[in-house]
């Protein structure tokens, strides 16, 4: 929309060298009609700030009159007000108090034209004209809180590249610069945005791809394991059938009885476990959302409040993005943090004085990271990985499902969880989940 529009604007300019091929009055007419270009150029780059701006999965909290100031101008009400208000402007245009008539210009140095005669209340048009820079000033600071370096990038070239259209265009009032100083900028305009676009479109795709080669990987994985677990439950029933009758027989020993009742005890284990990894791996599909994270942490730790209280153990939450939206499923992500602060709790010693749990947001070019943290006896590094294997647990009870129960969720998410270190002194998780989240599902 924009570009059509600033392709209006030129339309508007070059008509004013069309005194050989149409009449006075009907370049007056075209003049007028073709001016909602630049008009309405305005709103419409204030309806693409708010756009990028208000897709953002998250923003960086800085700057409270910044943060005030774009909540007042990037909104639907200030982009519905605005357009009312270019559109009066547009109309004024039409009357003598905005356009009175053209006067045909000589000269030495260029074509004849035609330039416009103003009325009295032209300042409005430039007064308009000159919000466009204040609004490209203001997006480029706000662009600086956008942690995502594609958008910010983009964000950034766009309000550069659009003062370039707009800076020369106000050389066009002046009758002695002629009517085409807007066109040069507008040249390099189209071919710097259309290359940062391009830019754009390209690294999000590859994002994309990324993502959805991960998910494909994953699905196949699950699919395997599935087959995998239905060929083992056939060939335990036969193990189990055969051993049975073999219990039967007249001429076995007590010995070989008792060695024939090992192997049918541990093929009803094996059987009992297909079955528990089975359940776990067709848990219900899960639906995902736009959600803000913030929201989701502090109802977990809300959740975990009384276990918190009860163990003496502090938790601190610090987030420095506002909004930090994710495409999530809220359940079965709040069970995600439930699970590690019990875990934690449980992990610290009764007799340590330093009972602390820090969880910390941060966000890269991919990624939102959330950085999990206590002060427990620690994770011995030869069990790093299998602690997120389903009914494997350090501890004497339980039976091991609050680690693989939220890596499981994890990767559903498309993200990822895993220690940075562990020691004595405490343990350190990092979750990480796709910024770009389930891209096909709202």
């Amino acid at each position: 929309m924009y570009m059509i529009l600033i392709t209006i604007w030129q339309f508007d300019v070059g008509i004013l060298y069309f005194e050989k091929i149409f009449s006075d009055d009907i370049i007056l007419f075209l003049f007028k009609l073709f001016r909602l270009g630049p008009t309405f150029s305005v709103p419409i780059v204030l309806y693409v700030a708010y756009t990028i701006i208000k897709d953002q999965p998250a923003m960086l909290k800085e700057s409270s009159w910044l943060n005030k100031l774009s909540s007042v101008l990037f909104n639907k009400k200030a982009l519905i007000t605005f357009t009312i208000w270019s559109g009066i402007v547009y109309l004024v245009n039409w009357t003598s108090l905005g356009i009175k008539d053209l006067s045909l210009l000589q000269p030495v140095f260029s074509y004849s034209h035609y330039f416009p005669v103003y009325g009295s209340l032209h300042w409005l048009y430039i007064m308009h004209m000159s919000s466009f820079i204040i609004f490209m000033f203001l997006v480029y600071l706000i662009s600086r809180k956008i942690p995502q370096s594609n958008f910010k990038s983009f964000l950034k070239s766009f309000c550069i590249y659009s003062l370039l259209v707009i800076i020369p265009g106000f050389m066009n009032f002046a009758p002695t610069t002629g009517v085409i100083a807007s066109s040069i900028g507008i040249i390099i305009f189209s071919i710097t945005i259309v290359h940062c676009f391009i830019a754009l479109n390209t690294n999000l795709k590859q994002n994309y791809y990324q993502v959805m080669e991960r998910q494909k990987k994953l699905d196949y994985t699950g699919n395997l394991a599935g087959s995998l677990i239905h060929e083992v439950k056939n060939t335990n029933t036969i193990i189990s059938g055969f051993s049975s009758l073999l219990y039967n027989s007249d001429s076995l020993t007590e010995k070989d009885k008792s060695t024939l009742k090992m192997v049918q005890k541990s093929s009803e284990h094996l059987t009992a476990l297909t079955n528990n990894y089975k359940a776990y791996m067709n848990a219900s599909m899960l639906s995902f959302k736009k959600e803000d994270l913030e929201v989701i942490i502090k109802n977990s730790i809300d959740f975990s409040s009384e276990i918190l209280r009860s163990n003496r153990v502090e938790l601190t939450f610090t987030n420095d993005y506002q909004p930090l939206h994710a495409y999530v499923n809220k359940t079965s992500l709040e069970q995600v943090f439930i699970n590690l602060i019990k875990n934690s709790v449980e992990a610290i010693p009764a007799d340590r004085d330093n009972r602390n749990i820090t969880i910390k947001t941060e966000l890269d070019d991919k990624h939102i990271i959330i950085h999990f943290i206590d002060t427990g006896k620690g994770i011995p590094p030869e069990n790093f990985e299998n602690i997120f294997d389903p009914f494997i647990s350090l501890e004497n009870k339980g039976m091991g499902l609050g680690l693989p129960y939220a890596k499981k969720m994890i990767i559903e998410h498309l993200g990822n969880i895993f220690i940075v270190k562990s020691s004595f002194e405490g343990t350190h998780f990092r979750i990480e989940l796709p910024q770009n989240g389930i891209l096909n599902i709202e």
